[in-house]
């Protein structure tokens, strides 16, 4: 008689008309043991389960996050990709494409926090549109950001060629396909370019 392999890893299709909820600390286990898949969980703990990008979509990912030696040169920051998921102080834990915290801000963690679900929210934070992504929930994932206290933000929608930038106590400014994005005053002398993203 032989015995089954618990530990094996079965996939599990979520229903879009059910909703699972679970706490941060439950999320984080689901994470750890399925780290193939992208989650995310809303501050009131409905977990998320997101589709890989398009292949398209993650070259152009790729090209963003390439361009982010300024950080090195700079050593104001740390940088993160797509991979990387922050405990927000509302509860969320989120996964943005690309984000930024400055170092001193970084520091204030303690090592432990730093190799979880980092509990703290973003100075800056970018989100780029894949061609299924609901436009609406970008923009809650967007403005919940910049509830938590990130300072800047921006929502590059590649399949209407805008992109919105959020800012604290300012509204939203969209952008009709700009080639080039400054970091302003968050990211001093950073310049995203998106020459690749558009074509």
């Amino acid at each position: 008689m032989t015995q089954a392999n618990l530990s094996q890893t079965l996939a599990v299709n979520i229903p879009p008309t059910l909703t699972l909820t679970v706490t941060h600390e439950q999320f984080v286990q689901l994470a750890l043991a399925n780290r193939d898949l992208q989650l995310e969980r809303t501050a009131t703990g409905e977990l998320i389960v997101m589709p890989p990008t398009g292949s398209d979509t993650g070259k152009r990912n790729f090209d963003i996050a390439g361009q982010w030696l300024w950080n090195r040169q700079t050593k104001l920051g740390v940088a993160f990709d797509s991979s990387t998921g922050f405990y927000l102080p509302n509860g969320s834990d989120r996964s943005p494409d690309a984000a930024w915290i400055r170092q001193q801000r970084w520091d204030t963690l303690t090592l432990k926090q730093q190799e979880s679900f980092a509990p703290i929210c973003l100075d800056f934070v970018l989100e780029l549109r894949s061609k299924n992504d609901s436009i609406e929930k970008l923009r809650v994932k967007m403005r919940e950001y910049i509830e938590n206290d990130a300072c800047l933000g921006w929502l590059i929608d590649r399949k209407n060629q805008k992109v919105e930038i959020y800012r604290q106590n300012r509204d939203v400014e969209v952008m009709n396909k700009p080639v080039n994005l400054s970091g302003e005053d968050i990211l001093p002398g950073f310049v995203l370019d998106l020459t690749e993203v558009w074509s």
